[in-house]
């Protein structure tokens, strides 16, 4: 479909996966949105949109709260795009440290670091073998799990769907904060399971007495990163979280040095138990507004 050019969007479609997966190619981006799968399982909770910038692709989208923003132009003429979105009072949101010294040192722009978005960078040879003191609690909760549970740790397939969803029914159904950022969450989940292999998705499931009980999700976010989106247990398993991380990292993506596991949203929960797993660099973001 043809994407109609600024100030007219159109929502993002998944006929649009080759044309964005060759710009990601050439990007390389550090940021986890920054993938076509990443846009379009979030395409509903935050209207995520299409358009031209003179030659430069842009993908508009809004908050939770209902304020527009862009995320940073993908190709082309980049200073000339954000100059016409800053004209028009655009913000961006997503930008990384590289993209700000590049295009965002100039004059009447506000800069603000997101402490909330930032990504979590992990070694994923760290993930997969949790050697050392380090990693202590995390080998004893595996090891809880795996003297109490026989269980297969299995790469994921098309056949597992149902388990997946029935898996991520009871994971909604536990009370915990979150509101409607974690329904559009689940929803976003039950299609990443369901259009994996059109999504170029994959991911190791955990299997208890026949049941899938934990499962995750992602992709190669650059030549040397893969990106975890989605990682789901049964919160009734002690210790089960912690084993299909750490398979994860064992099965999945070995050419790759590092795992980025997106950001904690300003929830002190996951970020403590993001933090616990001794991320070697925290991917800033920023939040960028021109100022008149």
């Amino acid at each position: 479909m043809e994407i109609p050019h600024y100030p007219h969007a159109r929502a993002i479609d998944i006929s649009d996966k080759p044309l964005l997966d060759t710009i990601f190619l050439e990007l390389q981006p550090r940021v986890s949105e920054l993938t076509f799968a990443g846009l379009y399982l979030f395409r509903k909770a935050h209207s995520y949109q299409l358009t031209m910038v003179a030659d430069s692709l842009v993908v508009m989208g809004a908050r939770y709260d209902g304020r527009s923003y862009c995320l940073p132009p993908l190709n082309g003429d980049i200073a000339a795009a954000l100059d016409t979105l800053f004209a028009d009072g655009v913000r961006l949101y997503g930008a990384d440290d590289d993209f700000v010294s590049n295009y965002l040192t100039g004059p009447g722009l506000a800069v603000v670091e997101d402490r909330d978005a930032f990504d979590y960078l992990y070694l994923r040879e760290e993930l997969a073998e949790l050697l050392g003191n380090r990693f202590h609690s995390k080998k004893n909760r595996i090891n809880y799990f795996t003297s109490r549970h026989h269980y297969q740790a299995e790469p994921f397939q098309k056949r597992h769907e149902s388990d997946c969803l029935a898996l991520l029914d009871v994971w909604g159904r536990v009370p915990v904060e979150g509101g409607a950022s974690r329904e559009m969450e689940i929803e976003a989940a039950a299609e990443a399971v369901i259009l994996a292999d059109e999504l170029g998705m994959t991911g190791v499931v955990i299997v208890v007495e026949g049941a899938v009980k934990a499962f995750v999700l992602g992709e190669r976010l650059n030549s040397n990163t893969a990106v975890c989106h989605f990682e789901k247990s049964d919160p009734f398993l002690e210790g089960i979280s912690q084993l299909v991380n750490r398979e994860f990292s064992r099965m999945m993506f070995i050419d790759c040095q590092f795992i980025n596991r997106e950001q904690d949203l300003g929830e002190p929960g996951l970020r403590n138990a993001k933090l616990s797993y001794k991320p070697v660099e925290l991917v800033k973001k920023y939040r960028v507004a021109p100022v008149r």
